[in-house]
């Protein structure tokens, strides 16, 4: 007899549904959302699972390793996927979820995700913190700006950040002490910020050197090593992509397409998959376009594009591209070819 399990994960608790074959209910219960409870409720049982569905979120990457290192088949689905199958049913809850999340799996009618390898949460983690600091300082920054614009203040265009907060401290050398204290403290603060993001463009560039396949990605016109990083962490293996051409659609950069009967439309980009790598290669392609001086085919295309439907959509179509051939660049470990 072949058993199937469905784990409905929130934060703090975890409903476990485990079924036969059949689809009959086995064994149902609620534990706490850690792997040794888990672990705990399904070995208890004594049977041989077939495969074990936990949906991707937060906490199914931690989940889904620690429970493997249990023994147990433990495979992460695509949410989205699983959201629209389990939508069918009348009533939401954490106990129907687990339900159809069980007889999805033997159902086989389920999207499997990979579970991003040690080495790409790390450069994930320090990717995130350093976009979570500039974000902070370009807020700061606004702010500043704004709170002078009370007393007339005008700061200019940005600059680097050593004459930006220069520039600051002469225009509030007239102000009430009040107001100077105010944005000395905003100041301070970004100094500090200023300090971080210095320390994680250092982690970042030494853990790069190190690896020859972000060494690699940066022979690519416009791609630099942050670049380079943020594309290996979202790619993490790139074996497990069947063609290259599957990527521009794994990032979100590939149209919409609504097609039923006689009509077939084509809309914007899906959006899906990597945020932060999208704008990233959106960025190298902008690079490529604008900034690079060299002429090959790729920029070519684009710039020929450009002319016909507009930069923006011609940069999108280029960053599409760059994802397609820095994909393979990793495969087939070769740099940039120029042509």
């Amino acid at each position: 007899m072949k058993y199937y399990s469905g784990l409905d994960v929130s934060l703090k608790e975890t409903f476990i549904s485990i079924i036969d074959e059949k689809g009959k209910i086995i064994k149902e219960e609620v534990v706490a959302s850690e792997s040794d409870a888990i672990a705990k409720c399904l070995l208890g049982q004594d049977k041989e699972y077939e495969v074990i569905g936990i949906e991707s979120g937060q906490l199914s990457i931690s989940m889904c390793k620690e429970l493997r290192n249990f023994g147990l088949p433990v495979i992460c689905v695509d949410a989205r996927h699983m959201a629209a199958a389990l939508s069918a049913r009348i009533n939401k809850n954490d106990k129907n979820d687990a339900r159809g999340i069980a007889q999805m799996m033997r159902a086989g009618l389920y999207k499997e995700v990979l579970v991003k390898s040690d080495e790409s949460c790390k450069i994930k983690v320090a990717l995130g913190s350093r976009r979570q600091l500039i974000c902070n300082k370009q807020q700061i920054i606004g702010t500043i700006r704004g709170l002078l614009k009370v007393y007339g203040i005008k700061l200019g265009k940005g600059a680097k950040f050593e004459i930006f907060a220069l520039r600051i401290q002469d225009a509030i050398n007239n102000l009430d002490e009040i107001s100077r204290s105010s944005i000395e403290a905003l100041v301070c603060s970004l100094e500090t910020i200023e300090e971080s993001i210095r320390k994680l463009d250092k982690i970042l560039s030494g853990q790069g050197e190190k690896d020859e396949d972000c060494k690699l990605l940066t022979t690519t016109p416009g791609v630099g090593m942050i670049v380079a990083m943020t594309f290996k962490a979202a790619i993490d293996n790139p074996y497990r992509f069947e063609t290259s051409y599957t990527v521009g659609a794994y990032i979100g950069l590939t149209p919409r397409q609504y097609a039923s009967g006689e009509v077939n439309h084509h809309g914007s980009i899906s959006k899906m998959g990597p945020v932060e790598c999208r704008s990233m290669l959106y960025e190298a392609a902008q690079v490529l376009l604008v900034v690079n001086k060299k002429k090959f085919k790729l920029k070519s295309w684009g710039l020929k594009l450009a002319k016909k439907k507009g930069m923006k959509k011609a940069i999108v179509a280029v960053a599409r591209k760059l994802a397609v051939i820095m994909h393979r660049m990793l495969v087939d470990k070769t740099e940039f070819c120029y042509q």
